[in-house]
């Protein structure tokens, strides 16, 4: 539990940061790339205004974009990747190789820049992005299962299709798709990190860990602060989501070993 601490700390300072301003996150508090002391604990940014309060309001959009992206592109994703591993509808499976073709910051570019300012485009923008990559793993999978005896079995039994995936595929399914959400979520956030320092979804003022970055890239030599508290908190996010969806899938896997299927 203690390894996940830091990935939980994380998190919550993302969502209840915004609560916990103290003042102005869009007024100059002091002259630009103050350092860091009793007045401003992470001193001050490229305007002059307060990090650690830029830095409390920053995470939330950012981490729902990437938490909803994630989601939104794993239902996405297991739906069609069963669908098409059972139906073995190849055709489809083929237009999905195809939209993966497409550069995802491109594509991510080209549907966030279309409602510019929203941070709801970017997050289905970035969900769309992940969808390829997650049908392929869980049709991968699936066409495995559907070729074990007791897929094979409950198939011969004149099992429904419903009930053949939720007691025989869902399963031996789980720790794998487990794995592949923790992939998406970091790569989700990686992207969303990426669309705050492109300028997209809400502009500024609006605080945004990515935005940070690159906002404050040119004072690292008098305040470093602005750029690696933020990139601090998006790596130990992003690793520590991983290591922990890592964990569970684990979990998943040795009670399916020992069951061999859920009954």
């Amino acid at each position: 539990m203690n390894r996940w601490l830091p990935t939980v700390a994380v998190g919550l300072l993302a969502l209840i940061g915004p609560w916990l301003v103290g003042g102005s996150i869009s007024a100059p508090v002091a002259p630009p790339f103050v350092a860091a002391g009793d007045e401003h604990l992470l001193g001050t940014d490229v305007l002059g205004r307060d990090v650690l309060d830029r830095v409390l309001a920053g995470g939330r959009a950012l981490v729902l974009q990437a938490a909803g992206a994630t989601l939104l592109g794993s239902a996405v994703g297991l739906a069609l990747g069963i669908t098409i591993a059972l139906t073995r509808a190849r055709f489809v499976l083929r237009i999905v190789d195809a939209f993966a073709a497409v550069p995802a910051l491109l594509l991510l570019l080209l549907l966030a820049s279309g409602f510019s300012g929203s941070d709801t485009a970017v997050a289905l923008a970035i969900a769309l992005v992940s969808v390829p990559f997650s049908v392929r793993v869980i049709h991968e999978r699936v066409a495995q299962l559907a070729t074990t005896d007791y897929v094979q079995d409950a198939q011969a039994r004149g099992d429904s299709t419903l009930v053949l995936i939720r007691h025989d595929i869902l399963p031996g399914l789980a720790p794998v798709a487990l794995a592949e959400s923790g992939i998406r979520f970091v790569a989700a956030t990686q992207l969303a990190a990426t669309a705050g320092f492109l300028g997209l979804g809400a502009g500024a003022p609006a605080a945004n860990w990515g935005r940070m970055v690159r906002e404050n890239s040119t004072g690292l030599t008098m305040n470093p602060l602005p750029v690696i508290v933020p990139a601090a908190l998006l790596v130990v996010l992003a690793v520590g989501v991983t290591l922990v969806l890592d964990r569970a899938a684990g979990l998943r896997a040795g009670g399916v070993e020992q069951t061999g299927h859920l009954t």
